[in-house]
């Protein structure tokens, strides 16, 4: 179903650049050769007991330590997915429901998906996700992207109107940039979708799934070790980052509001890709 993407390019993310290094195979990008299943398409499992129990002590860890610590409007989400904290979640029964939400729906990826095919499918209002669970001895860190980074991580905020159309954008906005644009994108998702951070009315908070779906990030991102600046676009943009080290700088926004408008407008009037 899927095949190898060629490694000559010199635009690669911080995932394929460690797995060019060897560092985790799971983390080199495919290129689906057939249709994307979407929705009630996607190939649901049946899952070991250990598997389901990797899956209840994350869920449970994080969701404990996630206190005061995350979005609202993530816990909000886990709660509107109706996310269970006991065993691996139905696909398709998520699917129904983001669908119910913000018109978005599930896509099978077999694994890192490449990024043209990611950002075809963002804009289209489907978010990929993987069908594997990490191993036992993942718990604190994986960089393969298993579905409790997926699922629990990444489409809670979807339910976010805001967001919802943010993540949209994005995808939209990245079908037609350059590779030079490319890699400002890329260093803008990482610091939003993936480790972004809001301040909201009880604090600054957590909304980037690469921190969500991390004990060990989670615990470290909203300490004096980590260096807290404002968001602007471009300041983002020319921000390099490091995959596989706890992230000693992250962006703060103001609300969901904020990322949706000013990445629109960022995209269009600068970038003019949007």
């Amino acid at each position: 179903m899927a095949k190898d993407k060629e490694n000559n390019s010199d635009f690669l993310s911080a995932y394929e650049k460690g797995a060019l290094a060897g560092n985790d195979p799971r983390c080199v990008p495919i290129t689906l050769d057939t249709p994307m299943l979407i929705g009630k398409k996607f190939p649901e499992l049946e899952y070991s007991a250990e598997q389901h129990n990797t899956w209840q002590t994350l869920f449970k860890r994080q969701i404990k330590i996630l206190e005061n610590r995350a979005s609202q409007d993530f816990i909000k989400g886990i709660t509107a997915l109706d996310l269970p904290a006991d065993h691996l979640p139905s696909v398709h029964k998520i699917n129904e429901k983001l669908h119910t939400f913000n018109d978005w729906q599930v896509g099978y990826s077999p694994g890192l998906l490449a990024g043209a095919q990611f950002i075809a499918a963002l804009a289209k209002r489907v978010i990929p996700s993987t069908n594997y669970i990490r191993e036992p001895h993942e718990l604190d860190y994986t960089p393969a992207p298993d579905m409790f980074h997926e699922i629990f991580g990444h489409m809670p905020l979807i339910t976010n109107p805001y967001f919802s159309e943010f993540f949209q954008d994005f995808g939209k906005a990245s079908l037609n940039a350059d590779e030079k644009t490319a890699l400002k994108l890329e260093r803008f998702y990482w610091f939003t979708v993936e480790f972004g951070l809001i301040q909201e009315t009880a604090g600054t908070r957590i909304y980037g799934a690469g921190i969500l779906s991390s004990y060990n990030e989670t615990l470290h991102c909203l300490t004096d070790k980590v260096e807290k600046k404002p968001f602007k676009p471009a300041d983002l943009a020319n921000q390099d980052y490091d995959v596989w080290h706890m992230q000693p700088l992250l962006f703060v926004i103001e609300s969901y509001e904020q990322l949706k408008t000013e990445f629109h407008d960022w995209a269009k009037y600068e970038l003019k890709i949007l």
